[in-house]
C-alpha cells in the first residue's frame, strides 16, 4: 500500500497509508486536513492545489494550472490520485487571524450599537452573577452534606428560595470546596427567586464571560466579552473548516446527506473551526474557556443546522422547509463547544430557508425595525441576503449570489485577510496598483480588490460589458481559448505564483453582481417602489470595508444612487450577536424583528429570471438604469 506524507504549512506532517489509485482529497478529508475545496472536488474551481515534493502522483496537467506551476509541482487535489508513496505539502486555509479590538474604531462600534439599542428601550442588565460565598467547614457539630451547605450560603447572600446545582458542578463539588477552604466563587444566572449555578471557582475568579459568534459560511468570528461590564475582551477570526466540503450552503447540504455526513459537518465547525477560536481568543484575554456562560451565535439557516447537526436536507428541496427557525434550550456540552457545559446556546432566530439569524441579527443591530427612514440593508457574503423597510414594515430575500465576493469561484480569490488586495487602480497602460491588506504582498484578491480590478478593467477597455478580455497588452495572456488579465507577476506576489483575473472569473463575478442587483429590483418592484424612495442602503457582510461604493455601481452590482446614501456597517451579523449575548431583551427583541419580516422566494416571482440576464452584463442591458455610467 503506498504512503502519503501530508506537509502541513502549520509545520504538523501525518503519514497515511492508502489504497492505490486513491483519490488525493478524499484521503486529505477522511484524515481531517482540510484542504480549500469550494467546488467540493469536481475539478471546477481550481483551489484545492497542493504541492508534489516527493514521489509522483496521477495528475493530469489541468486548465487551472499553468504550464510553470505545474513544473514546479502543483496539483489539484481532487485530481490527483496516489499511486505511489509521494509527500505533498499543504497551503493553510484557516488562516486564523486575532482581531485587534484596541483601537478606538472597533471599540466604538460595538459601544455605538449598545448605545442605539439602549435608546430604543432595550435594557442590558442581564442576570449573570459571580458571588463570593465563604462557608464554615464540616464538623462534627455541623456534618451537613456539601451540596446543602453551598446551597444554604447562596440563598442567605442572593435571599432565593431555590439554588440548582448541575452535574458538572456536583461531581466536581467536594474538591472544589475543600482545595479553596470552603471559600469560593460561586457564579451563575439568577431568574426569578432561583439560582441557577453554572460554575464553582477559586474566590478571585470572578469573570464572567459572554461568547458572541458570527458563523458565516466562509469565515467565522468570536468575540468574548465581560458580561459584568460589556468590556471586549478578546476576538479571533478564521476560514470555515467546512470550506473543505464545498464553498457554498447547496454543496454542503448534499455532503450532510451521505453516510457519516452529519458528525463530519458538524465536527468541521465544532472541533475544528470553534473550539480552536475558543481557546485562541481565551488566551489572548487572559481567561479560563470555563468562564464562558453565555453564547449568542448569528448564522444563516443552513449554518445553523449544519452546526447544531440538525439534518438540513429538507432545505434545498421544496417546498424548502427547515426543521426549525427558533431554537431554546440549546447548551454548550450539546455541541461539545470548549466552554462551560451549563452555557446556553442562543441562536439568533431564522426567517426562512435562506434568509438566517446573521441577517435577523443585523437587522437588530442597525435598528431598521424602529427608524422612520426607509432602509435597504445588505448583506454580501457568500449568500446575498437583503431586507427592506424601516418601522412599518420589512421584508427580505435571498440571492444566489455565490461565493465570489469572498474569494470562491475566483482563481485567485481568498477572504478579507492579510495578503489579499483589497483596493485596485488601473492606469491606462493597464499597469495596475494594489493596496494589499497588512502591507505584505499579495496573497489574493478579496471581494472589494476583485470588484475594484473589474470595474478598472472596464474602465479602461480592457474588458468588454461581457467581460471579455479584448486588449493586448504585457500584462494579458492567452491559452487555449482563455484569456486572462495579470495584476501581479510571480516576483511580484508574496506567493511566488502569478496572481490573475481570467474570462472564467469575470463570469462568476457578473452572475454575482447580476444576482445581487436583480435581488433588490425585485424587491422594490415587490412593494412598488424605486430606488429614489430608498433612504439609506446599509451594506454589510464578508465584502470587506474597503469596498468601493462607485466601483460596485460602476459594474452595475448597486442602483445608481447618490453616493451620500451608502454607509458600509461593518459585520452586524457579530455586533448583533454581542448585543444578545449581554442581554436577554436583545434577544427578546430580535425575536420580534425576525416575526415581523416578510420572506419573499425570489424563484416564485414573476420577471426575477428576466431581471437577472438583463443584469449579466458591465453594467446593465438597460443603460438608462446607471445615468453616471452610461457608456456610449
Amino acid at each position: 500500500m503506498p504512503k502519503v506524507e501530508l506537509r502541513m504549512q502549520s509545520g504538523e506532517r501525518k503519514i497515511v497509508s492508502c489504497e492505490p489509485g486513491e483519490n488525493l482529497l478524499a484521503l486529505a478529508e477522511s484524515e481531517g486536513v482540510s484542504i480549500d475545496a469550494p467546488c467540493s472536488g469536481n475539478g471546477a474551481c481550481g483551489k484545492c492545489r497542493v504541492r508534489l515534493v516527493e514521489g509522483s502522483l496521477d495528475a493530469a496537467p489541468s486548465r487551472h494550472l499553468s504550464a510553470e506551476a505545474y513544473e514546479q509541482g502543483w496539483r489539484l487535489a481532487c485530481e490527483a490520485r496516489v499511486t505511489q508513496d509521494c509527500a505533498v505539502f499543504v497551503p493553510d486555509t484557516k488562516g486564523l487571524q486575532v482581531l485587534d479590538l484596541s483601537g478606538s474604531r472597533e471599540q466604538a462600534a460595538f459601544g455605538d450599537c449598545l448605545k442605539d439599542l439602549e435608546n430604543s428601550g432595550i435594557s442590558f442588565d442581564n442576570p449573570f452573577l459571580a458571588l463570593p460565598i465563604a462557608m464554615e467547614a464540616p464538623n462534627a457539630d455541623d456534618p451537613a452534606p456539601d451540596g446543602e451547605r453551598l446551597t444554604r450560603a447562596i440563598r442567605k447572600e442572593l435571599g432565593v428560595s431555590e439554588v440548582r446545582i448541575p452535574h458538572s458542578v456536583m461531581v466536581q463539588l467536594a474538591r472544589t470546596l475543600r482545595e479553596n477552604n470552603f471559600t469560593v466563587c460561586a457564579k451563575g444566572e439568577r431568574k426569578g427567586n432561583v439560582f441557577c449555578l453554572m460554575a464553582l471557582c477559586a474566590p478571585g475568579d470572578q469573570t464572567l464571560v459572554g461568547c458572541a459568534i458570527d458563523v458565516g459560511t466562509t469565515t467565522v468570528a468570536v468575540v468574548l466579552t465581560d458580561l459584568a461590564n460589556g468590556k471586549l475582551l478578546s476576538a479571533a477570526s478564521c476560514a470555515n473548516a467546512q470550506l473543505c466540503y464545498g464553498a457554498d450552503v447547496i454543496h454542503r447540504i448534499i455532503r450532510q446527506g451521505e453516510p457519516g455526513g452529519r458528525e463530519r459537518l458538524q465536527g468541521a465547525i465544532v472541533d475544528k473551526t470553534l473550539n480552536p477560536l475558543l481557546r485562541d481568543a481565551c488566551r489572548q484575554a487572559g481567561v479560563s474557556p470555563q468562564s464562558i456562560l453565555r453564547f449568542c451565535v448569528a448564522a444563516n439557516t443552513a449554518m445553523n443546522h449544519l452546526l447544531v447537526g440538525a439534518d438540513a436536507q429538507s432545505i434545498r428541496m421544496e417546498p424548502y422547509v427547515p426543521s426549525f427557525f427558533r431554537w431554546d434550550g440549546l447548551l454548550a456540552r450539546d455541541l461539545g463547544l470548549c466552554a462551560n457545559p451549563e452555557a446556553n446556546v442562543v441562536l439568533s432566530p431564522n426567517i426562512g430557508s435562506f434568509v438566517g439569524g446573521d441577517i435577523t441579527a443585523g437587522v437588530l443591530a442597525t435598528r431598521m425595525w424602529n427608524r422612520e427612514e426607509m432602509s435597504l440593508f445588505l448583506d454580501l457574503g457568500t449568500n446575498g441576503e437583503i431586507v427592506l423597510g424601516g418601522r412599518d414594515y420589512l421584508i427580505g430575500c435571498a440571492c444566489s449570489a455565490g461565493p465570489a465576493f469572498e474569494g470562491g469561484d475566483i482563481s485567485c480569490g481568498m477572504r478579507a485577510a492579510p495578503g489579499a488586495v483589497e483596493h485596485v487602480t488601473m492606469d491606462d497602460s493597464m499597469e495596475p496598483h494594489l493596496r494589499v491588506i497588512g502591507g505584505e504582498r499579495p496573497a489574493g484578491l478579496c471581494g472589494s480588490g476583485l470588484i475594484d480590478l473589474a470595474a478598472e478593467l472596464f474602465r479602461t477597455g480592457v474588458i468588454n460589458p461581457q467581460g471579455r478580455i479584448i486588449r493586448e497588452g504585457s500584462r494579458v495572456r492567452r491559452e487555449n481559448g482563455m484569456a486572462r488579465c495579470i495584476f501581479a507577476h510571480p516576483w511580484e506576489s508574496g506567493t511566488g505564483q502569478e496572481l490573475s483575473l481570467t474570462e472564467t472569473d469575470l463570469d462568476n463575478l457578473i452572475r454575482a453582481k447580476a444576482a445581487v442587483f436583480s435581488a433588490i429590483e425585485t424587491l422594490l418592484k415587490a412593494v412598488d417602489l424605486t430606488p429614489e424612495d430608498i433612504d439609506r442602503v446599509l451594506v454589510a457582510g464578508g465584502i470587506g470595508s474597503g469596498l468601493s461604493i462607485e466601483n460596485a455601481i460602476s459594474i452595475g452590482m448597486l442602483p445608481d444612487m447618490p453616493r451620500e446614501k451608502f454607509f458600509y456597517v461593518g459585520n452586524t451579523s457579530l455586533l448583533g450577536a454581542y448585543a444578545m449575548t449581554r442581554s436577554h431583551e436583545a434577544y427578546r427583541q430580535c425575536c420580534r424583528v425576525a416575526e415581523g419580516i416578510t420572506y419573499l422566494e425570489l424563484s416564485t416571482c414573476p420577471g426575477y429570471m428576466d431581471s437577472f440576464l438583463a443584469a449579466c452584463f458591465l453594467p446593465h442591458t438597460d443603460g438608462s438604469k446607471f445615468p453616471s455610467r452610461h457608456r456610449t
